[in-house]
């Protein structure tokens, strides 16, 4: 019995990642997730009893899987810079991943405090990653920068999100750019 709800909670969690990718939160009803999986509506109500519950639950399953990505392609990188270049990378790397593309809903969705909560914990948690490299760096102020940095990704994210006319390629070299050499793009 225990076995058969988790399957049912996994199948719950995998349409409401479909349902974010497809249409972002405003697609994550419960009605719409009942469709998917084939249970009564009722039946949903037995798993979340919100639509937050889901996007606090996707949260604590998707974020850490992405952040280890991110981790991992850091600790391939030799040098700080490498470091900086492998976290931007690595994330414009996921959106194409349909985890990635259900947190990137999230994280743009109007939701209650505790998901907001728990979304601000895990980007702290990203943003975290990246603080020595910058210190290592001279940034003066690495968590700032940390923090500014997470920011030109999501914008770079946002921008391959909404199909914009540059390739996404070209987002990425741009995004680590930015990153690497500021708003002039070259190196000092």
């Amino acid at each position: 019995m225990a076995e058969h709800r988790t399957m049912q909670r996994g199948a719950l969690l995998d349409a409401a990642r479909s349902l974010l990718s497809e249409g972002g939160t405003e697609a994550l009803t419960f009605p719409a997730l009942a469709e998917r999986t084939g249970l009564a509506r009722s039946s949903v109500y037995e798993y979340f009893r919100s639509r937050a519950a889901v996007v606090e639950e996707l949260c604590a399953v998707d974020f850490p899987v992405w952040a280890a990505e991110v981790e991992d392609a850091m600790a391939g990188a030799e040098s700080p810079s490498g470091k900086v270049e492998a976290y931007v990378r690595k994330q414009l790397d996921l959106v194409g991943d349909r985890r990635h593309r259900a947190v990137v809903a999230i994280s743009a969705s109007e939701l209650d405090d505790g998901a907001r909560e728990k979304i601000r914990a895990a980007h702290g948690g990203l943003v975290a990653m990246i603080v020595e490299a910058l210190a290592a760096l001279g940034q003066p102020q690495p968590r700032l920068g940390a923090m500014l940095l997470q920011g030109v990704v999501d914008a770079a994210v946002r921008r391959i999100e909404l199909g914009a006319a540059e390739d996404p390629a070209d987002i990425a070299e741009a995004a680590v750019t930015m990153a690497l050499h500021g708003v002039t793009g070259r190196q000092a």
